[in-house]
């Protein structure tokens, strides 16, 4: 058990690199909250929030952003569209026959779904809370709702942004607003422009070790030149048998309760990395000019299926990669010149669902890549990647020592043949 915490605890070390909110493969990304301020009366104000993901390969996925935040003074929320408040709160301080929508200090905002009626909709609205990444659908990576705000006091005097804004989604950690030149909006298919009386953003960063305390993928891999299967690293995501840890062994179809947000808690197959996804890479095939490679994404979570997964490779032979058979590809190159990460996501009514752990609880392809002069060698380890990332999270990697080899096919440290042996002691009896 000893070895088993070392090597848990050294697998959380070697992931945490993206951990602090930047990314070096996605230095710009984050998710911007913008509240534009529409119309203002002395009595209420018109405000459109938009979230949008600028991210360029992690999405928010089931069950979806919930947006908060706290007010500054006694404002209410008389009505709103696109989106729906949990609590309507307590509203005992009106009297009248209309009260506010939502008197809460600090409301939670759920998104509303596709069938929503059309006089509760505004444009980008209605989508359960899902944000895709700008790379996989740039239709879907915003969503957008509009309200009425007043006041207790029915004097809207001074407009003092809210704070402590939360996206409700683990990981996410948000700044405090800032405001911004006016928003724009194209009317008229762009011969007339307006725009909003006053624009507030706020910047939302995402870190891997708030999001979990332990990864939620790792890597495992095998070459047709190896015999050797290298699995994923053991307790790469947790250790078997530790008190709280709970997995179902094969054959087993443990009773699940859903939790309070309706959610069914997370549940992975037993295994020694403990990880509910694994990513297998497998040198397949090795030709004149080209080599073939197969990954396997394999799905061990018993209760979740992901929507809108993606890869992110990082492997130098990626800049002259020549064909992907079964995923999307787009190269992610942010740097310049250096072109050695890719993204690889589903291909949509195919594979874009990665099912829950079963028999159809996996994703594959093969990719063909040009061996490049001067760099490809199938020596040390070099045909494996250096980092692989499922949703936006890090994997663990099997240690380097641990690569399939090639063979050594070199002269074996075999005893000399009796042949040299008679002939060293011939020279030795001449020289006598």
């Amino acid at each position: 058990m000893g070895w088993s915490w070392i090597l848990m605890f050294f697998s959380l070390f070697t992931f945490m690199s993206p951990s602090y909110g930047y990314d070096p493969l996605d230095p710009n990304g984050n998710i911007a909250i913008k509240w534009d301020v529409l119309q203002w009366s002395s009595s209420s104000y018109d405000a459109r929030v938009s979230i949008i993901n600028y991210q360029l390969y992690r999405h928010i996925e089931t069950p979806g952003w919930k947006l908060s935040w706290t007010w500054p003074g006694d404002e209410v929320i008389w009505d709103m569209w696109g989106a729906l408040a949990h609590e309507q709160g307590n509203c005992s301080e009106f009297k009248g026959e209309q009260l506010p929508y939502c008197c809460e200090k600090t409301p939670l905002i759920l998104d509303r779904g596709p069938g929503t009626p059309f006089n509760k909709q505004v444009a980008n609205c209605c989508r359960d809370g899902l944000l895709t990444s700008m790379i996989q659908d740039p239709s879907k990576h915003g969503a957008m709702f509009q309200m009425n705000v007043g006041t207790a006091s029915s004097n809207v005097s001074d407009m003092t942004m809210p704070r402590n804004f939360s996206l409700g989604v683990p990981g996410y950690t948000c700044g405090d607003p800032f405001q911004v030149p006016p928003s724009r909006f194209p009317e008229e298919g762009g011969r007339r422009w307006t725009q909003a009386l006053m624009t507030w953003n706020v910047s939302c960063s995402y870190s891997q070790f708030l999001a979990s305390t332990a990864p939620t993928c790792c890597v495992s891999l095998s070459a047709f030149y190896n015999s050797t299967i290298v699995p994923c690293p053991q307790c790469s995501c947790g250790c078997e048998g530790i008190p709280g840890t709970k997995c179902a062994k094969p054959g087993e179809t443990p009773l699940l309760l859903p939790q309070g947000d309706g959610q069914q808690p997370d549940l992975v197959r037993c295994s020694r990395h403990m990880c509910p996804i694994r990513v297998h890479w497998h040198v397949k095939t090795s030709y004149r000019e080209y080599w073939r490679v197969k990954i396997t994404v394999t799905n061990l979570n018993l209760v979740k299926n992901y929507s809108a997964w993606n890869l992110v490779v990082l492997h130098p032979n990626l800049q002259s990669i020549t064909q992907v058979f079964s995923f999307n590809y787009r190269s992610l190159n942010e740097h310049g010149t250096i072109n050695d990460t890719g993204m690889f996501w589903g291909i949509q009514y195919y594979n874009e669902l990665l099912l829950q752990a079963g028999e159809s609880g996996n994703v594959q392809t093969e990719m063909l890549l040009h061996k490049d002069p001067g760099i490809f060698t199938f020596r040390e380890g070099w045909a494996f990647p250096r980092k692989i990332s499922f949703n936006g999270d890090q994997c663990v990697m099997p240690p380097p020592d641990e690569y399939p080899r090639l063979p050594n096919i070199g002269p074996s440290a075999t005893p000399p043949s009796i042949c040299i042996i008679l002939l060293l002691s011939l020279s030795v009896v001449v020289m006598l």
